[in-house]
């Protein structure tokens, strides 16, 4: 613990700021490696988008781009199969088609063909087009042999990896309109894109340059290859090492989508004593005002198509955190994020519309501003608006306001404002029923592999009046061998983010992480051996370690991909008060340290069948855990998948009832009759609440989002409520009129 006289807020700056000089030095002499340049071709005609590149006239004298270089599984050597990508325009669409050549067509594996399924374990092809040229941001499309239609949104140039940071962020959840279609032949296989420059944002003038990198995925060598070389450490997301598409004439965008969708519902059981029905209508209606800033309305929002959230174990005192699925507030969800992800939050959609227990709350409608003014300044307004709900919630107006001014080198500066404001008919008076949360953040890169970040924060909360104010300061190194990271973090006692997430709260927390990529030339098989060690506590202001947790582990991967992780973790668990770590068991107040053995193995996933199995061994709470977390895949083809994973702790503690076990059961099926027309089924069981809960889905989609769904959950919670099983049918569909098309 950090004595109250000696905080290392000081300290921590100034060792972060000696780090980064010493790589200032490394990267100025760093070799400049040129990004490439591809001319973007004014094409005569439209291709006709069936996969079948050779032979389209449309394509005939258009130069493609060639040259791609591994970063696995041999850094820097050229790919082993040639690969042509071709880029054109037209007066309203962008046109991709790539040639991937392949000297064994029967090697090429297709595990998928629903829409945004992983192209991890599939023969891909991946690009990200980053049309304002800022290079920090871009929207990646992709697919498969199969013709998935797979995209996605980067902001901050994405996540930096499964070790790193970067503040940045991944939207796979983003939907545009757009189609491809793929063929496998004699010589490989082929796609083309057909992407409407109404789905995209770009900059100013009447002929403009684009960044643009492409990669190719030949999963039987686990090989990836990029356009633009990257470090082995980086991947497509890196959009300020991406090369120039150049010449491009997008054209002076109108675009207007207007998406009504019509809602039938019938519900039994649960807390009902016969049936209900219920029908909805309502909109979003999406208006370019120039082609980076996009205004969207939405009126009676629903998001009953959404797949049901995930159950989880909550096995420890602290809150957890459930990601965000619906649609509308996953659009531009990057640019609105400030804080540290899923532990302080300054904003979290799912506090708009879901109340705590997970049961949604009528939202009324709202209206989102978001994209660019200028070329570098970043702006997001959001408004919304929910009904209020007897005995959960009152009405409630929320706004955000986020401003962000994009620099040099993936450095940035911004600040948000987001507030509450309820109506007072919920457990407070009108006048003190609101919140507000103001916060500054930025970053600072330095060279290619060092990146600085901080933020702080205050909220305002009636009644609150102590220490309501937190901050955060982070510095990172990520290059091709070495990857290390330290941060320090504060949360007062009254900091109270209500729009927001806690994890914790009342709490400093100093971490750090340091990892070596080692890839072996002389032992045959192995592909790259992770050695790592990460550290991270937190402590109350009194001097109270309420957590520690010190991870030593090596992760041994192979050329099929298959991974072995062996791991040590020295654990701390300070419990200030007793809890209920299952129903009729009790945790004692105490500080517990423990050891325990961590070994995980990961099979080949691009396989029909494949095995994880993630194990815990050791010590917790003055007792002893075996945690054991299989999980069974198996494929047939690109259109049936199942996955049965089941999460089993077995706990003995030395007090009344610490005998238990604690188990979490989940089977996931689905069933692709074509890439836009799918089945698909969650079936979940909760032994600690004894809860059943099933989700099964039907969708024919259209364009993006948009088509018929047909719904069916069902909920058994007899174990908890004694309520009967309550079942529940819905017929949604929705449809995009593209106004000005």
């Amino acid at each position: 613990m950090f004595p109250r006289a000696t905080r290392p807020r000081a300290g921590a700056l100034c060792s972060i700021v000696a780090l980064s000089l010493v790589f200032i030095l490394e990267s100025a002499v760093a070799q400049e490696v040129l990004p490439p340049t591809l001319q973007a071709v004014r094409l005569e005609q439209a291709p006709q988008i069936d996969g079948l590149v050779p032979g389209d006239q449309a394509w005939s004298g258009v130069i493609p781009a060639t040259g791609f270089r591994q970063v696995q599984p041999n850094d820097g050597q050229p790919a082993t199969q040639r690969t042509e990508v071709f880029v054109g325009y037209t007066d309203d669409a962008l046109y991709v088609a790539v040639v991937a050549h392949d000297d064994d067509p029967a090697g090429i594996i297709v595990s998928d063909s629903r829409r945004d399924s992983s192209l991890t374990d599939t023969d891909a092809f991946l690009f990200v087009i980053d049309g304002l040229l800022d290079r920090q941001n871009g929207y990646v499309f992709g697919t498969n042999a199969a013709g998935v239609e797979y995209d996605g949104q980067v902001t901050k140039e994405g996540a930096s990896g499964d070790f790193g940071s970067g503040g940045g962020a991944f939207n796979l959840n983003w939907d545009g309109s757009w189609t491809v279609q793929s063929r496998i032949n004699d010589d490989g296989w082929s796609a083309e894109f057909e992407i409407p420059f109404r789905t995209l944002r770009y900059g100013k003038g009447d002929v403009q340059d684009w960044g643009i990198n492409f990669q190719r995925t030949i999963r039987r060598n686990n090989e990836i290859a990029y356009w633009a070389p990257l470090e082995r450490n980086r991947n497509l997301y890196r959009v300020s090492r991406a090369g120039t598409l150049q010449g491009v004439e997008p054209p002076s965008q109108r675009n207007l989508q207007f998406t009504p969708y019509a809602l039938g519902q019938w519900q039994r059981g649960g807390n009902l004593d016969g049936t209900d029905s219920n029908s909805e209508f309502g909109f979003d209606l999406k208006y370019g005002i120039t082609p980076s800033l996009t205004l969207d309305l939405t009126y009676n929002t629903d998001f009953a198509q959404v797949e049901a959230d995930e159950q989880q174990l909550n096995l420890d005192r602290f809150n957890l955190f459930f990601p965000e699925k619906r649609p509308f507030f996953l659009e531009n969800a990057g640019q609105f994020a400030v804080g540290n992800g899923e532990e302080v939050e300054m904003f979290f959609s799912r506090r708009i519309g879901i109340a705590s227990d997970g049961s949604p709350i009528p939202v009324e409608g709202g209206a989102r501003l978001s994209g660019k003014i200028g070329e570098r300044t970043n702006v997001g307004l959001l408004y919304m608006g929910t009904e209020a709900v007897d005995g959960v919630a009152p009405a409630n107006d929320f706004a955000v306001v986020r401003v962000n001014q994009e620099l040099a080198n993936r450095s940035s500066i911004g600040a948000i404002f987001v507030s509450r404001d309820g109506d007072g008919s919920f457990q407070l008076p009108s006048d003190q029923d609101y919140n507000r949360t103001y916060a500054i953040d930025g970053r600072w890169g330095i060279g290619e592999h060092t990146l600085i970040e901080a933020w702080v924060a205050k909220t305002e909360t009636p009644g609150l009046n102590d220490r309501d104010d937190a901050f955060s300061v982070k510095y990172d190194y990520s290059a091709a061998e070495w990857s290390y990271n330290a941060a320090y973090v504060e949360v007062g006692e009254d900091f109270n983010p209500e729009v927001g997430f806690l994890s914790r709260t009342e709490y400093r927390k100093g971490s750090a992480f340091v990892l070596r990529r080692i890839r072996p030339e002389n032992l045959p098989g192995l592909f790259e051996i992770r050695p790592h060690a990460s550290y991270r506590g937190f402590w109350k202001f009194d001097g109270f370690q309420e957590s520690g947790y010190l991870h030593l582990d090596v992760h041994w991967e192979f050329n099929t991909s298959t991974e072995l992780h062996t791991g040590y973790n020295f654990t701390r668990a300070g419990v200030i008060s007793p809890f209920e770590i299952v129903p009729g068991v009790e945790v004692p107040a105490d500080t517990y340290d423990h050891g325990e053995v961590a070994l995980n193995y990961v099979s080949n996933k691009s396989k029909p069948f494949s095995f994880e199995l993630r194990t815990v061994v050791g010590g917790q709470f003055g007792g002893d855990r075996v945690s054991l977390r299989p999980t069974l895949k198996y494929r047939i083809g690109e259109t049936f998948r199942s996955e049965l994973s089941l999460n089993y702790n077995d706990y003995d503690l030395p007090y009344d009832g610490g005998q238990f076990t604690a188990s979490l059961a989940r089977l996931r099926l689905s069933y692709s009759f074509t890439p836009k027309i799918q089945l698909q089924a969650l079936i979940q069981y909760n032994d600690t609440s004894d809860k059943m809960g099933t989700n099964v889905r039907f969708s024919w989609l259209g364009s993006a989002n948009s088509g018929l769904y047909l719904v069916y959950n069902e909920v058994d919670e007899r174990g908890v409520g004694g309520l009967p099983t309550g079942r529940e049918f819905i017929v949604k569909y929705s449809y995009i009129f593209d106004v000005f098309s």
